[in-house]
């Protein structure tokens, strides 16, 4: 996955700035399609900081909360030159805790599911698609999260696929990259 990062690199800084002056790539699929660990290499590449949308889901029900506080927090402040901040929500207490100021280097990646929300749309300047088999996306997130997601697995995979169905993500994606 990571022979694809310098490209989708130089693919994003010939896009124009929509959100202000900052370019934002949203990367978008599945749980467990390989979303952060591709945001995690282009934002190294650009030195670009990152959003995680786990950081603010309000909870294994907060999916559209999430994309909420995207927006509300970090896209449209940037839209009008102001700071972005988010707060990181706490899964543990279940509330939300300390704020994050986004630096302000010209580009910002998003990683997660919402990221790539029609209410985010205006503010991108492009958005990836990542697909993986559902087995593989399934092995990979439960190796990764193990028994703290395993419970939520089907009821989190029903509100992703609520949700890109609503938002045609996918066919609304620049560029879709398939995973193994």
């Amino acid at each position: 996955m990571n022979g694809h990062v310098p490209r989708i690199s130089r693919w994003l800084r010939t896009r124009p700035a929509r959100a202000g002056r900052t370019r934002v790539l949203a990367v978008e699929g599945r749980s467990g399609s390989g979303k952060s660990t591709l945001a995690t290499a282009v934002a190294a590449e650009l030195a670009a900081p990152v959003v995680r949308m786990d950081d603010l889901y309000p909870g294994w029900d907060g999916l559209l909360g999430g994309v909420d506080a995207l927006v509300g927090w970090v896209l449209r402040p940037l839209s009008l030159d102001r700071p972005a901040r988010w707060r990181r929500y706490d899964w543990a207490e279940g509330a939300y805790a300390e704020w994050h100021e986004v630096p302000g280097t010209g580009i910002l990646v998003l990683d997660g599911t919402g990221s790539g929300a029609l209410a985010a749309a205006p503010y991108l300047s492009g958005l990836l698609w990542l697909e993986a088999a559902d087995e593989v996306r399934k092995a990979r997130a439960l190796e990764r999260d193990g028994d703290l997601y395993a419970p939520h697995w089907n009821s989190w995979a029903a509100q992703e696929e609520r949700f890109h169905t609503r938002d045609d993500v996918r066919a609304r994606a620049d560029l879709t990259i398939t995973t193994t």
